[in-house]
């Protein structure tokens, strides 16, 4: 498949590029190092010769979201969108760019998706999970009454959120003490990623703001192979949650899951048979995955050439309102 479109696609700017060094091994660093500061040559080369026809490119992780002092945090996402505004206007049909929002001040990241949509073009937001705000330790999450406004904010502008992973604290989540190697894409991003969706989705908002539309890489960080354990056991009882249906509804209407760094035939049937066809889409995760790795494996996974085109292009291109 010639066309695709992908959306999990990264890349770093000075101040943020430190960030991904630990999830590199010390001979790889350099290699990686220069994909995410690349935009140029090995970006392009990777997607026109694997068939990735455009890329919709999002900033590091955490980079804007561990950043604790407000004031930074506003001035590195605003410059880090500024960086990927540029590229766009370059190569307007290769890029496309979801915003790094500060987080950290609610108000003034309703203030920069609106200056990204509007003024850059951008195609939504996309967050590397919580904030960290006033210091390393203190953190929030966006099911939190202070980000009703941005909320609103958001879906008044009529586009996506992309979920993306952070590890948690390891002051927050000790479990994983003495055993690092289950932290960061092992299984530390799922498990953090999944549980602040699933926040999110149980906290009402998807019921105010019914059209608002959230993305997760990773096949859904493994929401939708657990969702009917979800919805079974809160049947029994909803234990104070304030949403208005179940959870499964909102993973079918609102959440959108990507392919992104996850390459097994077998995960795409079941969540196939879980959401259907029309919510999933193609992604890399590059450069932290290969296109090399994404396609081979996409474009001849046993789906129906209907399903091939639908995840690999059609539905980002409904999505988004693409061309």
């Amino acid at each position: 498949m010639k066309d695709k479109i992908a959306l999990e696609e990264h890349f770093a700017i000075d101040l943020t590029i430190g960030d991904s060094q630990v999830y590199a091994r010390p001979e790889v660093w350099q290699g990686l190092r220069s994909k995410l500061m690349d935009f140029e040559q090995q970006r392009i080369e990777q997607m026109d010769a694997w068939g990735t026809a455009y890329s919709i490119l999002s900033l590091n992780s955490p980079a804007v979201q561990g950043i604790a002092d407000t004031a930074r945090a506003i001035e590195v996402a605003r410059r880090a969108n500024d960086v990927l505004a540029e590229q766009v206007a370059r190569r307007p049909q290769r890029f496309g760019g979801f915003a790094a929002l500060p987080m950290q001040d609610p108000a003034a990241a309703a203030r920069e998706l609106e200056r990204c949509v509007a003024e850059l073009g951008f195609h939504g937001f996309l967050v590397n999970g919580f904030s960290q705000v006033g210091d390393e330790r203190t953190v929030a999450y966006y099911d939190a009454p202070q980000y009703a406004d941005f909320w609103a904010a958001a879906a008044a502008l009529g586009k996506p959120f992309y979920m993306h992973p952070r590890d948690p604290l390891p002051a927050r989540e000790p479990i994983y003490d003495g055993a690092h190697w289950l932290t960061g894409p092992t299984w530390a991003f799922a498990v953090e990623t999944s549980i602040h969706a699933l926040r999110l989705m149980s906290s009402g908002l998807f019921d105010r703001h019914p059209a608002l539309q959230m993305i997760l890489g990773h096949f859904g960080e493994g929401i939708p192979f657990n969702i009917w354990r979800v919805d079974h056991i809160l049947r029994k009882g909803r234990r104070g949650m304030p949403c208005e249906r179940e959870i499964g509804d909102y993973l079918r209407s609102n959440v959108h899951i990507t392919t992104s760094g996850n390459f097994r035939t077998p995960t795409l049937l079941s969540t196939l048979l879980e959401m259907g066809s029309d919510r999933i889409m193609y992604s890399v995760d590059y450069p932290f995955e290969k296109h090399e790795d994404a396609a081979r494996w996409f474009d001849h996974c046993e789906i129906s050439e209907n399903d091939r085109r639908k995840i690999g292009r059609d539905n980002a291109r409904t999505l988004f309102g693409l061309p």
